[in-house]
């Protein structure tokens, strides 16, 4: 093997289209968000005491994935910093979806207070009492307001409970000189309601601020912001934007997705050698998404719900392209059987198919049949790809199709 790096050619090989690929990044923050400025100007309302020392009240911002709920809030958090000159109020950032037990969070918050070395909380081996009192004792040391943001505050939700609110909103009871205000990112829109306690409810007392999706020419002028900076001068086609921002704006006017899409389809010209930038790299880009997005998914299921799926693509479909429950149920029974699974009852595997049509994978809706009872029409348009995904996969070795037996079983899965 000879001495030279297996990155050579890339390294040799000169960016022609991309000037700064950061700028196209969905973590990087512009110096101006475009279209989100009443939002802006009621996060700063509200949080904008804390620079007088007063304590804001607790915010909760409401969204769907890509509507610039993060990045308006470090924004916000930035520009609070640099007008603190006095020294009055601190930022604190967590991001739920990555750190989601409620000692985590809390070891997360403490290391952004505590800078002695000597006094940091360790990663594990405490209580949560413990690191709780000993972060009021630092808190209170510093004198200040303390806006704590917790993103994607449903995720730790989900697998730990409301016991981080619990902390976090009596901790003010305990504080003397200094005073804690929240900041929740959530795309649940009932997420007080449904998710926390009346008691937390009641201490949380929370300003709600909406972020409504993009609309096309919103993510048309985000993305031409973004471009000019981010790229050579003429190497996008003139119609790039507006088809990213199209495909973005029938997704709920996703900008992440109009970003992502219009990187991937520049990394895609780069790689070719191509001088332009052309709608169908922006197709090319569109598929690579999807299918990686259901690489992650798909890897991710339980061997149940892979059979359950797998027995959906396999089912033969009815003239208007759906299966119903008993059909699938009957096909799972024979899969599950070839590969030595336990069988499920009719009903779980009807709750497995509630969780892949929320994950976005199929589509079940309900069937009713009056007093003979109700069933699911399912259907997946997956692609050729995706399926080739799920059929590799080494749960279904040893599975053949052609030896499914047929069994009627009723289609009722209450």
């Amino acid at each position: 093997m000879s001495g030279d790096s297996i990155f050579k050619h890339y390294l040799e090989k000169k960016n022609t289209l991309i000037k700064d690929r950061g700028i196209l990044q969905t973590t990087y923050v512009p110096d101006q968000l475009l279209h989100r400025e009443s939002q802006i100007n009621d996060i700063v309302d509200i949080v904008g005491p804390s620079l007088n020392k007063e304590q804001p009240s607790n915010i909760l911002i409401i969204g769907k994935t890509g509507t610039g709920k993060t990045a308006v809030v470090n924004y916000v958090g930035k520009e609070l910093m640099k007008a603190d000159e006095t020294n009055n109020c601190c930022y604190i950032y967590v991001n739920c979806e990555v750190i989601d037990t409620p000692y985590s969070i809390l070891y997360n918050i403490s290391n952004q207070i505590i800078t002695d070395p000597n006094n940091k909380i360790p990663f594990t081996g405490w209580s949560l009492d413990k690191i709780f009192n000993e972060i009021v004792k630092f808190v209170d040391m510093e004198n200040k307001v303390f806006i704590i943001v917790l993103d994607e505050i449903d995720k730790s939700f989900k697998n730990n409970g409301d016991q981080i609110f619990y902390f976090l909103t009596t901790i003010n009871t305990m504080l003397k000189n200094s005073r804690v205000s929240i900041i929740g990112i959530t795309n649940n829109s009932k997420f007080t309601e449904e998710c926390l306690s009346p008691k937390i409810r009641s201490r949380l007392g929370e300003e709600k601020i909406i972020f409504p999706p993009y609309s096309l020419e919103q993510l048309i002028d985000i993305l031409n912001d973004r471009a000019k900076i981010a790229f050579y001068p003429d190497v996008l086609e003139p119609s790039v934007i507006n088809y990213c921002a199209a495909v973005s704006a029938q997704d709920s006017g996703d900008a992440r997705k109009a970003l992502d899409l219009l990187r991937i389809a520049a990394d895609i010209a780069e790689r070719n050698s191509d001088t332009l930038i052309t709608p169908a790299h922006v197709d090319f880009a569109r598929q690579k998404i999807e299918l990686d997005a259901f690489t992650e998914i798909i890897k991710t299921l339980t061997d149940q719900s892979k059979v359950v799926l797998k027995s959906i693509i396999d089912n033969p479909k009815s003239e208007n392209g759906y299966v119903n429950t008993g059909d699938v149920y009957v096909t799972y029974t024979n899969i599950a059987t070839q590969l030595y699974l336990p069988i499920l009852t009719q009903r779980r595997v009807a709750d497995l198919i509630s969780e892949l049509d929320m994950l976005g994978i199929i589509n079940a809706r309900v069937k009713s049949f009056g007093r003979k009872g109700r069933t699911k029409e399912i259907s997946a348009n997956l692609s050729k790809d995706v399926i080739k995904l799920l059929n590799s996969d080494d749960l279904f070795q040893n599975y053949n199709r052609k030896s499914n037996t047929q069994t009627t079983f009723d289609n009722d899965f209450n």
